[in-house]
């Protein structure tokens, strides 16, 4: 199966159906980072992830790793270190600084200008979201991803200190739960989602999933700048 290119003024993209089985989901390639593709790629199930300075890569992967509410995992060193943790742990704080620190990896980033200029105009517009964990004023851990209804799609995370991406991952996905929040998208499942709870379906039943839950119109209040409580 042909590998779809896409033209920059073009926002529709092929059926994820048709994604490669190797490499795993990937589904066309090209196509400017804009808010408007961004937004039409999250809601048709596809994320974007390519080396920076190379033509975007559009993926929607099968099976798809996902946390559904109520399916969270915390182990029992983890509930320990939580009693006693000495974060304190914020929402839409610091976008760009934390999309900053997940680009900086020893083992190289995705997350190129183009990336980051694109998901902090979906920042601007209440769609993209961060989660920081701060160590007195450092900031020491994080996450960001986009929201759609009930749907919240994780797109990076950083840990500086011990376990602080894990802190703020339960803080928030508590806290979307709170608000009508029903599914975490965590898009490939690696041992740092696994051990929450994330577990894999398929992508057809993935898809079905977000047709249902990202209508939901969740409260604006979850989204304001706050703190959050593990």
């Amino acid at each position: 199966m042909p590998l779809f290119q896409l033209d920059d003024n073009d926002l529709d993209f092929p059926e994820p159906h048709l994604a490669l089985k190797e490499p795993n989901g990937l589904l066309a390639i090209g196509g400017e980072i804009s808010l408007s593709r961004l937004r039409v790629a999250y809601q048709s199930g596809i994320f974007p992830w390519y080396f920076p300075y190379e033509e975007p890569l559009w993926w929607s992967p099968d099976p798809r790793a996902v946390l559904p509410a109520g399916d969270l995992h915390i182990g029992r060193s983890l509930r320990k270190f939580i009693r006693h943790q000495p974060y304190k742990i914020t929402l839409n704080h610091a976008f760009a600084s934390v999309i900053e620190a997940c680009s900086v990896r020893e083992e190289g980033t995705w997350i190129g200008p183009d990336i980051k200029t694109g998901y902090e105009g979906l920042h601007q517009l209440g769609e993209a979201h961060s989660v920081e964990v701060w160590e007195g004023d450092e900031l020491v851990g994080g996450l960001y991803g986009v929201n759609m209804g009930a749907v919240f799609c994780g797109e990076s995370m950083f840990s500086r200190r011990d376990n602080a991406s894990k802190c703020a991952f339960i803080a928030f996905y508590n806290h979307f739960l709170r608000y009508g929040g029903q599914l975490f998208d965590c898009q490939v499942l690696n041992s740092h989602t696994a051990s929450l709870g994330a577990t894999e379906i398929s992508r057809e039943h993935y898809l079905v999933a977000l047709s249902r839950w990202k209508k939901v119109i969740i409260d604006k209040k979850c989204w304001y700048q706050q703190s959050l409580e593990l």
